[in-house]
């Protein structure tokens, strides 16, 4: 290697060299060797910079003013099977603690995750007490505690009413929105357009808002806007962030099925399974299995059966509260009495569907089909295969 002195470095940094000894006295010149009284440099070292001058503030991305604390796990682009480890990565805090609540809910562990959102309902820090409200509410209609869960619901909506700044209100809609079209309920009347909101959420949050715009045109039967608009978000960037993406690839099942496109559809479904099954993300299969047309049984249940029985589990608790929040609020009447087999064919059956269609995708008898129709149409006290639509979802 070839050195120079500390003469020779003053004049390359245009420095003094009494500045050049203390450099090399620190520590601060890589490579620099004490030989005697004198310090020999590497002729490549570059000037170290100077310590006095702080490194200039990053401009906040345009589009950011939400704070970090809102559900930071779903706003974070991670490779799949690393969720823990950028959880763990994260500093100690509101943020982490959060992080934390989402992964036990994502990952079905809804009492976990309950304890830990509890300790931030009120915390006065807005973000973190919205994702708290919101992980909170969810986690008590698996656990089946209906009055902890509108207590969050009811906080999310005053929060709401009462954000003034453009700030707080992109916040405030984005956990209100979130709440209300998963629960199939009326959007809060203090809910701003989408285009008002939408621009001020990190990437992250934005395409899980995007989730929850597709899916609430879902509900208004509008399956190739909904689609488009899926299709639109992933080839956008939302792909990177595996929580909101698991979310957009499952309802483009749900409109995928809605069209009759299976091939599509399944496509979907792997691609959430690819992005979940690594990190345990199971819940949002759960909670969809209603709306998924059969598809976890013709593509889920044969390869991977123990997988299966837990989301199947985890809907059996998710609905049985959902159904006690929604059927109240709205005066419909959502089936609670049949099993999840039974319902999966029912709605494939109210949304027109043949036996035989039924029992091409699920891979039973067009005999199987019909007995678990009739099944259902028994427990619903109902005599007409039309009449079923009245107890499905949506």
């Amino acid at each position: 290697m070839t050195y120079m002195t500390v003469q020779q470095a003053a004049e390359a940094w245009g420095v003094t060299v009494r500045q050049v000894q203390s450099y090399c006295t620190r520590g601060r010149v890589p490579g620099a060797q004490k030989f005697g009284m004198a310090w020999q440099i590497p002729a490549d070292a570059a000037k170290p910079a100077d310590a006095r001058r702080k490194t200039p503030a990053q401009p906040r991305p345009a589009g950011q003013p939400v704070g970090e604390a809102l559900m930071p796990l779903m706003n974070t682009a991670f490779q799949p099977g690393r969720c823990r480890a950028t959880i763990a990565a994260i500093p100690k805090g509101p943020r982490r603690d959060i992080a934390t609540a989402e992964y036990l809910y994502f990952s079905g562990q809804a009492e976990k995750a309950a304890r830990q959102a509890e300790l931030y309902l009120t915390c006065p820090d807005r973000d973190a007490r919205l994702s708290a409200c919101l992980i909170y509410a969810y986690a008590n209609l698996t656990l089946g505690q209906i009055q902890q869960a509108r207590v969050a619901l009811g906080e999310l909506q005053t929060t709401l009413a009462r954000a003034g700044k453009q700030k707080q209100a992109a916040a405030a809609a984005f956990a209100a929105a979130s709440a209300a079209v998963l629960l199939h309920l009326p959007m809060p009347e203090e809910m701003p357009p989408a285009g008002d909101f939408l621009p001020l959420l990190p990437p992250g949050l934005r395409a899980f808002a995007l989730y929850v715009q597709a899916h609430y045109l879902y509900l208004k039967e509008e399956y190739a806007l909904s689609a488009g608009m899926v299709e639109g978000a992933l080839a956008m960037g939302a792909k990177v962030y595996p929580i909101p993406a698991i979310y957009l690839h499952l309802v483009a099942v749900m409109d995928y099925m809605s069209l009759k496109q299976t091939r599509q559809a399944q496509d979907h479904l792997l691609a959430a399974w690819a992005l979940a099954q690594p990190d345990d993300l199971i819940e949002g299969f759960g909670e969809h299995h209603g709306l998924l047309g059969g598809m976890l049984e013709a593509v889920i249940k044969p390869r991977w059966p123990g997988d299966f029985d837990r989301i199947i589990q985890i809907t059996y608790q998710f609905s049985a509260g959902w159904r006690k929040i929604h059927n109240p609020d709205t005066g419909d009447n959502v089936a609670d009495n049949l099993s999840t087999t039974e319902f999966t064919i029912a709605m494939l059956a109210a949304r027109g569907w043949t036996n035989q269609e039924i029992a091409d995708h699920l891979g039973f008898s067009p005999n199987t089909v019909k007995r678990y129709i009739s099944n259902a149409m028994s427990a619903l006290g109902i005599q007409h295969r039309q009449d079923l639509k009245g107890f499905m979802l949506r």
